[in-house]
Order: structure tokens, then sequence, then C-alpha cells
């Protein structure tokens, strides 16, 4: 037999389809996480905006091309919102909760949606695919952005214990963990926050990635705890949204822009070379071109590594949804522009990187170079690389392909 466990969205859902994954090859079956022929296929849903809803449902047609006899189960927060939409498409469709009930439940058919769950859901130590492993250690979500479903899907904000987190990065024992969590800066297990919890990590052996972060979480005891790691990607994903007050205090985002830019500056002081990337949305609602100006004239400020820019998605349910949408075209065109911004400032961050010495990690090899990925986050490429995947020193010299070419520093 074989499974595909295939996932869509954010990279929580990746540590829980990793977790299905294992549990599959504990029972013996073979498993893959792209989409090919399989006799069973298990989608892990997303519902973050509408068009990741759309690509969930349309995953059922591509896989009955590759096996029209095949079962398929659904799970994940598409299918925690409208389970109704996946009837028809799968044999089984679950929700956003009790994922790790899933393989017992394989030869169930029909909606079978798990209530809210209050605790966090323990699951298999995640063996990934991949070399880099990523480890869940929060789930669910308090802040309720005025455009956000997710905390209606994934429900309040809950924590895991820290001898959990670092008992599955001793039996993975991977070369890079990514910490994640749906609002990881809202990690709090009995008092213990998320600069407890990177104090805790230092006791382990592998280099330390951390997922999204909070403005709030941005603290001299955080980036102090970070200092002590033995090994830190000094790359911050730090959530930005929009450059305009105005805009921030609708989407209920509880920071300014001078603020943003305090904490950026806090961070250099640190890290010197550190990556701050973002995510920014297109045309919300009440974004006047004024306050567009004023995202594109922040990015500048902040000089971010890199950006992810994507169009704003009407959610019913949410507070922003009741708000007048701006037309999709005003939408594209501040997308586009976006995007430029996007080249520009990952260009500039590599220009900046050039000459100087990062870690590289071996990923996979591609036309003669092994490819992986800085501590910053910059995709780095080895000229007849040998496949060793232990960390390695090496100096970026010049731009190559979506990234750079880097020389390792000989001992």
């Amino acid at each position: 037999m074989k499974a595909v466990v295939f996932t869509l969205g954010c990279k929580v859902n990746e540590c829980e389809s990793d977790s299905l994954i294992e549990g599959l090859i504990e029972r013996g079956i073979e498993v893959s996480d792209k989409l090919e022929y399989a006799d069973l296929y298990i989608v892990n849903t997303c519902a973050v905006t509408s068009e990741a809803e759309k690509k969930s449902r349309q995953t059922a047609s591509r896989i009955k091309k590759l096996n029209p006899e095949a079962k398929i189960i659904f799970t994940g927060c598409a299918a925690e919102r409208n389970p109704q939409a996946f009837v028809g498409k799968g044999d089984l469709i679950t929700g956003a909760y009790s994922k790790g009930k899933i393989l017992d439940m394989i030869d169930e058919r029909g909606v079978i949606v798990a209530p809210e769950r209050k605790d966090f859901e323990e699951l298999l130590p995640v063996k990934s695919l991949r070399t880099r492993t990523f480890v869940k250690v929060q789930d669910g979500c308090d802040n309720f952005c005025s455009y956000c479903i997710i905390p209606y899907l994934r429900g309040r904000s809950r924590s895991r214990d820290p001898e959990k987190v670092i008992e599955e990065i001793n039996i993975v024992n991977p070369k890079e963990a990514v910490i994640n969590g749906i609002n990881l800066s809202d990690y709090d297990y009995n008092g213990v926050n998320l600069a407890g919890l990177i104090k805790e990590l230092s006791k382990v052996n592998c280099r330390i990635r951390l997922g999204s972060l909070e403005v709030n979480v941005i603290t001299e005891e955080f980036l102090t705890a970070l200092k002590g790691l033995k090994d830190f990607a000094p790359q911050f994903h730090l959530s930005l949204q929009s450059g305009s007050n105005a805009v921030l205090k609708k989407m209920n985002r509880h920071y300014t822009a001078e603020e943003y830019l305090e904490k950026v500056n806090l961070i250099r002081e640190y890290f010197p070379t550190a990556g701050i990337t973002t995510d920014i949305i297109a045309g919300f609602p009440t974004e006047t071109e004024e306050n567009f100006n004023e995202t594109l004239e922040f990015i500048d400020k902040v000089k971010f590594s890199d950006i992810h820019p994507f169009i704003y998605s009407p959610r019913s349910g949410t507070v922003a949804y009741k708000m007048e949408d701006l037309d999709h075209r005003i939408k594209k065109e501040r997308l586009n522009k976006l995007l430029v911004k996007k080249a520009e400032r990952k260009k500039d961050f590599q220009n900046f990187m050039y000459g100087k010495t990062e870690e590289f990690i071996f990923e996979e090899n591609i036309d003669g170079y092994g490819e992986g990925y800085s501590g910053n986050y910059i995709r780095l490429y080895v000229k007849d690389y040998n496949g060793d995947s232990s960390p390695k020193k090496v100096v970026i010299k010049e731009p190559y392909g979506d990234g750079a070419l880097a020389e390792i520093i000989k001992d």
C-alpha cells in the first residue's frame, strides 16, 4: 500500500503532516508528500485565504486523475470551516482538531469533525522527509486580527510542555529544527514564555530557526536567550501586514510602525546580519493610496531581507468582512508594486552579505551544486558539494539563480 500526505498552507500544517507520515511509515506503509499515484491520500487543507480554500477543494480532482479508486481523507482548516464543501470529493472529512487520531480512522467514512481542544495535542515525533524538521510547540490564537479567520478554526492559544519539545528534537536529531506555532509569540506553558522555552532549547545540539513572530515578543530577555543557543539561525520573520498606522489599527494589530521599527533595530543590535522577513497584505479594505505609499516607504526604512506580499482575501465571519472591499484591480496593482519592492530588498540584502561568513546546511543537489540555506535565510549554492549534511562555514560570493554562490571555508 502507498499513501500520500499532501499539505497546503502553513508550517504548522507541515508539522502535523510530517507526524502523519511518521505514523504511516510505522504501519509499514510507503509514503510520499508529493501528489503522485497512491492508494490513500490525506490532504491537510488551508483556509487562510479564499484561494487557499479553493486549492484545497481542487486537490480532489487532481487526485482522481492519478487514481480514481483511491481513498481520500480531507483534514485541516478548510475542512473545519466548511466540511460540507468536501462531501463528494473525499471519503472522510475531519477538521483542524485531533489530527493524531486520523490514522485510527482510515477505514471510516463521512464527516467526523472533532470538537475544539482546550489542551495541546501531542503528535508523533516528526521525522520530516526534508532536511529541515518542523517542530510544533503552540497551537491556536487569541489575537483576532480583523482580517483573519484562523482563531475561529484553530481555537484559543495553547502551548506544549518544554520537556516534550526537547524530547522530540533529541529523538529526531535533525540538523535544523524550525520551532513553529499558529501564534508562536504567544507560547506560554505554565508560566514559561517563549524566552523561557528558548533557554531550554540551549540543551539541544542542532541549529534552531524560529517560525513567524509578533512584535511584542522582541525583548532584551528574548534576544539574550537566542544568543545563548548553541546554534541559532538569525532569521526573524516578523509579521508586519502594513506600514500604515491607520491600517494597522483597523487590522487590530497592537503596535505602530514606529514600534515595529524599534524592535527591528533592537534585533540588529544583537544580530547585525539578521535576515528580517515579513508578510504584507495588499489592499486591505480601508487602505488608501496614501496608506499604501506609507507601507512602501516603510519597507525601505526597515530594509527587509525578503517579503511575502499577498492580496487581501475577504473571510466571512471576520470583522474586516463587513468593510467595503477594494476593487481587485487596485489590489493587484498594489501587489505588483510590493513584488518589485520584494525583489529590490532581497537583492540589497544579498549584496550586503557578499564577502561575509555564514553557516550552510546542505539540503539537496541541483545541477552539480549543493543547495541549502544560510542561517539568515539566503539560498546558497556550493559547486561540486559532496553531500555532507553537517553545518559548514562558507563565504557568500556572488549572485546565482534565486540565491547566491558560496564557497566552503577550509579548516
